[in-house]
């Protein structure tokens, strides 16, 4: 049997919601090894949301491909001086990196060919034919530390750990009306799934009344110029915080009291942070719920009745969750909100 580990680094180099949902995976990770020191290997823009963990030790940056060599990967996995990579997202230079670094443990998925010389462990499992949740397939990679177990996406929810925000800043802070409902909207996906198309963002902000509810809109950098003539056209009370730092994504996220948007890392951000999140998704049978279902204490998730008639990304079109249904939801959230103090 292994020696419990010293020092394990969880790789995790791909999008933002994969890496919120394997948040949950530390959590039970430091229960189960709580000497160890758990080092997450991220993308950097990834870093904020993991720091915010307070599972995680350490947070290292995995640089690009055009910041580093192969010789300055291993060099800054052996200055890690860990034993134990658990390689949960399969990267080839991580995998050999680590194994020129000379981490005495590596454990990766059987499905990666390169992991058959670049692993000490190989689990056998395949994400892309299971019906399991994202989470829980993480717990399934990472069975040779965690043991094999059955996990319910409830019984996750408490590993989350995202406790470590900062506070929000006071320019933002001051703009924010805690006697209403504070409602984040995130109109675009990034190119994840299709978006709920603008003119019915626009039909909903016409249908929530502005002295109940105080009306934000969100989305990187990038969306923020996109989104700009839309926001023009929008009504006064309505309120741009598109362009956010991550980091002041999840202050600003953690001060509100609801979220609306598709499955997008902002979404399942929320959804951790215990925000009442309300996930606009595609039809059932396209898969999409049952492996990124938002995780947390408090979320609802919104489908069309059935799939568009197309193949492809199309497929995972949400056009047919009407205006009605998103209101109505609201309107809960509304009446059942606790007043955050300020």
């Amino acid at each position: 049997m292994p020696l419990a580990p010293r020092r394990i680094i969880v790789s995790r180099t791909d999008r933002l919601g994969d890496v919120v949902l394997t948040l949950p995976l530390f959590g039970l990770l430091r229960e189960r090894y709580p000497e160890a020191e758990l080092v997450a290997l991220v993308r950097r823009y990834a870093h904020p949301i993991v720091a915010a963990s307070r599972h995680v030790h350490r947070v290292v940056d995995w640089p690009a491909h055009d910041e580093a060599t192969d010789a300055d990967r291993v060099t800054l996995l052996r200055d890690l001086d860990a034993d134990t990579i658990l390689h949960l997202f399969p990267r080839r230079e991580v995998a050999a990196a680590a194994r020129d670094a000379g981490v005495a443990r590596r454990i990766g998925t059987a499905r990666r060919w390169y992991h058959w010389v670049t692993c000490t462990e190989r689990v056998n499992v395949s994400r892309k034919r299971s019906a399991l949740h994202e989470a829980q397939l993480n717990l399934r990679v990472a069975a040779p530390l965690v043991g094999d177990q059955e996990t319910s996406l409830a019984a996750l929810v408490p590993h989350i750990g995202l406790t470590r925000t900062a506070p929000l800043e006071p320019s933002w802070a001051a703009r924010l009306d805690r006697m209403r409902t504070i409602v984040l909207l995130q109109p675009l996906t990034g190119g994840t799934v299709p978006p709920w198309p603008l003119e019915r963002w626009s039909a909903l902000i016409a249908q929530l009344d502005p002295a109940e509810f105080q009306v934000w809109i969100t989305g990187s950098e990038t969306e923020a110029e996109t989104l700009r003539p839309w926001l023009d056209s929008l009504p006064p009370h309505v309120q741009d915080a598109a362009g956010q730092s991550l980091g002041e994504l999840l202050s600003f996220t953690r001060s509100s009291h609801a979220f609306v948007g598709a499955s997008t890392g902002p979404l399942h951000i929320a959804a951790g942070l215990g925000v009442h999140t309300i996930g606009l998704y595609p039809a059932r049978e396209t898969g999409l719920l049952g492996r990124w279902a938002p995780l947390g204490a408090d979320t609802r998730v919104l489908m069309p009745d059935r799939a568009p008639a197309a193949e492809g990304p199309a497929s995972l079109g949400i056009e047919g969750i009407s205006v009605a249904e998103v209101r109505s939801a609201l309107d809960q959230a509304s009446r059942t909100r606790v007043r955050k103090p300020g």
